[in-house]
């Protein structure tokens, strides 16, 4: 198993933090995390929660896990439960309770009041629509709303009216007034509150008037002493109007803005509406499919928190953008589970193999190790007269260099004897239903006399294993870039109908009858898989494929 080529992992942000400590510009760091709470966390969200809890944690700072819930109408408690428990499955605890924008309501109306008292907002009457043409473009500036030379005194009133809730939606906003021939399309009169009579998660009806994320967003962290605001690339040109506001409102912090490229991975989708629609049409089983970008996906899948932390750690960060290869981040949970998973056996297309002349009645408990290079202890694995293989271990007219089963041909059992094939047993299609064998004594851990035997496969006992359902999962898209389809069509179009397929009636050993959720094996020749979170029962076991034992998807 070969390390994927990359460039040294670096964070330019490291050195920056330790700079402000040593120059005593900051006594202590703090960061914070601060999602949307209108979906679940996916793996560009990894990236960023590595990076904020990382470098408080490095520098023996704190790191906010704060909720920038300024839309309620798109958000759900649901998705705060999620969030929470994802940052805590990756290994992180933030300090003291979470946080929520929310929490900042009243003072953040405070301020918008003084701005309007200031005369630097105005309450606009312009529809969205009207207000998006006002605005002009990249190549063209703005014009001034016909609402924007409102006396002070009109736009207290207006703006006391709208949070009593005299308007419907969309009818008025208040707006900054800043500058409509800016090249800086953020400062054109950015709107700080909309009309929405909205029931909040936290708040209830107190409200009908939100903030706009732009003017929660800086305040939130000068409240909370943020001393380095990390967000990635598309926000940079959104610092200018941070800063325009913390000049001009009494603030009692003002927190620095540094910009990170985000992750993007190939063959994959992180657009969290993108997301919802896959879930919403049902072209996967929930947020946490085992096939989504999502971590709770990872999670359910079988990917550790180790291995994304790590994933992590290899791609770095810095300012530069550009797509991840899928296979950093599928080699980082191989080379985990290869180092930590126990071993075991499983039979996924079970084909009975009776060893005529093995004594009937006869059980021999033999010994495996749990680990080939760590101390994980023994398993027993009971061998009799009636097995399992995999109905694709015999062939009877095999390829050339086929290592496995043939009529006549020998191989070993894993771990057991060497044994011969000596008739199949077909059913009246032709398929071949059952192999009769004979074993050699005389094989049990040592090579056979006078020839080589080069092939080794799995087996399972047939009294003593336990039937399960297997999950083997693939990559939900097919294309390296699922955004664009050739065809012309949407990311829809490429999703890849493999991802995922259903194997029922598998055999695995008796020593996973007990295994619970979350518990990770490599099932020999097979991959590495895990105990399926939700689904998974006491005598009725579901495993799902975390990732293949190597790189299926090479040179494609």
């Amino acid at each position: 198993m070969s390390k994927p080529e990359t460039t040294a992992a670096t964070n330019f942000l490291r050195p920056i933090v330790q700079a402000d400590l040593e120059s005593g510009k900051h006594d202590k760091i703090v960061t914070r995390f601060p999602p949307e709470p209108n979906g679940y966390l996916h793996i560009g969200h990894a990236k960023s929660i590595c990076l904020n809890f990382g470098l408080a944690k490095e520098f023996g700072g704190e790191c906010n896990l704060r909720f920038d819930d300024t839309n309620p109408a798109k958000e759900d408690q649901e998705y705060i439960d999620a969030i929470k428990a994802d940052v805590q499955w990756l290994g992180f605890e933030w300090a003291g309770q979470e946080r929520y924008a929310s929490d900042y309501f009243e003072q953040l109306h405070t301020w918008a009041v003084e701005l309007i008292k200031a005369g630097k907002a105005y309450v606009c009457d312009l529809t969205p629509e009207q207000a998006r043409e006002y605005r002009g473009s990249l190549t063209e500036p703005g014009r001034n709303s016909p609402f924007r030379d409102r006396s002070v005194a009109d736009n207290l009133d207006l703006f006391a009216r709208m949070k009593a809730g005299e308007f419907p939606d969309g009818a008025k906003a208040l707006r900054a007034k800043i500058d409509m021939a800016s090249p800086n399309m953020n400062l054109r009169d950015p709107i700080l509150y909309r009309i929405r009579h909205a029931h909040h998660h936290q708040t209830g009806n107190a409200w009908c008037i939100y903030p706009s994320y732009d003017f929660t967003h800086g305040q939130s962290d000068a409240i909370e002493g943020i001393t380095h605001s990390i967000c990635t690339l598309e926000f940079e040109d959104h610092r200018p109007l941070y800063d325009w506001f913390l000049e001009n409102l009494p603030v009692p912090a003002r927190p620095r803005q540094y910009e990170f490229a985000r992750l993007n991975l190939n063959y994959t989708i992180t657009s969290k509406r993108k997301l919802k629609q896959l879930v919403d049409e049902r072209h996967v089983i929930g947020w946490d499919d085992p096939r989504m970008s999502t971590l709770s996906g990872y999670r359910r899948r079988g990917y550790t928190p180790a291995s994304i932390r790590n994933f992590c750690d290899m791609i770095g960060v810095n300012r530069a953008g550009g797509v991840v290869d899928i296979g950093m981040l599928e080699f980082a949970i191989r080379e985990d589970l290869d180092a930590n998973a126990p071993r075991a056996m499983c039979v996924l297309k079970p084909l009975k193999v009776v060893i005529t002349n093995y004594p009937e009645g006869q059980v021999e408990n033999l010994e495996l190790p749990r680990h080939p290079k760590q101390d994980m202890g023994m398993r027993q694995l009971p061998f009799s007269r009636e097995i399992y293989i995999d109905a694709g271990d015999y062939e009877e007219n095999p390829p050339k260099g086929f290592k496995r089963l043939e009529p006549g041909g020998e191989v070993r059992l894993r771990g057991s004897y060497v044994i011969r094939a000596d008739e199949a047993i077909k059913n009246a299609d032709g398929d071949v239903v059952e192999l009769r064998c004979s074993y050699d004594p005389d094989t049990l851990g040592k090579n056979p006399e006078g020839r080589k035997v080069k092939g080794v496969i799995h087996w399972v006992p047939a009294a003593e294993s336990v039937e399960c359902e297997v999950r083997l999962y693939d990559r939900l898209f097919r294309s390296a870039n699922p955004e664009k389809d050739e065809g012309g069509g949407s990311f829809l179009d490429n999703i890849n109908p493999d991802s995922l397929v259903v194997l029922k009636g598998c055999r695995v050993e008796p020593s996973l009858a007990n295994a619970e959720a979350e518990e990770r094996f490599q099932f020999e020749r097979e991959g590495y898989f895990c105990v399926d979170r939700k689904d998974s029962k006491p005598g009725a076991l579901v495993f799902n494929r975390t990732v293949t034992l190597r790189d299926s998807w090479g040179g494609q």
